[in-house]
């Protein structure tokens, strides 16, 4: 079996590809990654060198390209992770998330209309459902719920999984899509909000909240995100969508105390002694009040369930970064961008 993992240098695909080359040996897994300022090399460092693991630099949006690897490699399975993430970054320049989310997704699977792939798993997220009122603590978002976007971000991988649901009904094409949750643990941008607070913190930086960071999210820690894509990718139904979450819900402002206090607390500080460097900021255009995803198909169908307490991943990822500082060093101060031309440039 060959697979091909796109995005597979983010933050999800990343901790995704440890997982999969690890747990499937005999197996071979390709990470197509374009390399943008959230796919780090480096992430994947501790995979060079395994048999079943190979890195190809590529945009799943450049049709040529796709079609080309797909003639030379002939893959059996695809896992699309590849997106432009980023709320922020979708209302400065939302034709950027069309390209890629939309036409990017739309490329991949007209190439494996094309050369006759098993399946293709679209992982989405819990965003494209839209957000819900912050007292009614009583309603969560299942599969049945209709795409209501808010952003540009949300609103291009909405349209991705509707294109992703056309394609089985229209040409039959062998598919399934997850929606999850927010992600923490190790190897995240820092421009995410966890990730974000423990650099910061641990900078003695301000840390900037939006609005009174009353917006409630659910949690969920990433290697658990893995494990669910795992599980659907081989034993989901065809055409079936998937909700993931962890029933962990927390207000940001309370996620912050939270991770001020779990790294206080490791560095052997007086915990609560970085609340100081909590900044309140004009709230984002849009910002959606609240998630809360109901994965109780996931559960029932697949027998997938949450492994870590919200406490425990918390602690486990701030020790990540703490042991890890030359990774958080060189994403912070942009080098990881040259690790590509180290590893590759003369092969």
């Amino acid at each position: 079996m060959k697979t091909i993992v796109t995005g597979g240098a983010g933050f999800i695909g990343g901790n995704f590809m440890h997982f999969a080359v690890n747990n499937y040996p005999d197996e071979e897994w390709i990470c197509l990654d374009k390399l943008t300022y959230a796919g780090n090399l480096e992430t994947l460092e501790p995979l060079e060198g395994k048999k079943n693991y190979r890195f190809i630099k590529g945009d799943i949006a450049d049709r040529t390209f796709i079609f080309d690897l797909f003639r030379k490699e002939k893959p059996d399975r695809v896992i699309n992770f590849a997106a432009e993430s980023h709320v922020d970054r979708s209302l400065k320049d939302p034709e950027l998330f069309l390209r890629t989310n939309v036409l990017g997704t739309v490329c991949l699977m007209d190439a494996c209309r094309e050369f006759g792939i098993e399946r293709f798993h679209q992982v989405s997220t819990d965003e494209v459902y839209g957000d819900l009122p912050i007292e009614r603590t009583d309603l969560f978002f299942n599969e049945e719920n209709p795409i209501k976007t808010s952003s540009p971000y949300s609103s291009s991988k909405g349209s991705a999984d509707l294109f992703v649901l056309a394609y089985h009904r229209t040409f039959g094409l062998p598919v399934s899509i997850s929606r999850c949750s927010n992600n923490y643990g190790p190897y995240h941008f820092p421009e995410k909000l966890i990730p974000l607070v423990i650099s910061r913190a641990l900078a003695d930086e301000s840390i900037p909240v939006y609005g009174k960071g009353e917006n409630v999210r659910d949690w969920l820690y990433v290697e658990d995100h893995a494990r669910a894509i795992d599980m659907i990718f081989h034993n989901g139904k065809i055409a079936e969508t998937y909700n993931i979450g962890g029933f962990n819900e927390w207000k940001n402002i309370d996620i912050i105390k939270v991770v001020i206090n779990t790294v206080d607390r490791l560095l052997g500080r007086k915990e609560g002694e970085d609340m100081n460097l909590i900044t309140y900021v004009t709230d984002r255009k849009g910002h959606d009040m609240r998630y809360a995803i109901d994965s109780t198909k996931l559960q029932k169908e697949l027998g997938w369930e949450p492994s870590l307490q919200f406490e425990e991943g918390i602690e486990k990822t701030v020790r990540w970064y703490l042991d890890n500082h030359e990774w958080l060093d060189n994403v912070t101060s942009g080098d990881y961008l040259k690790y590509y031309e180290k590893m590759y440039s003369n092969r």
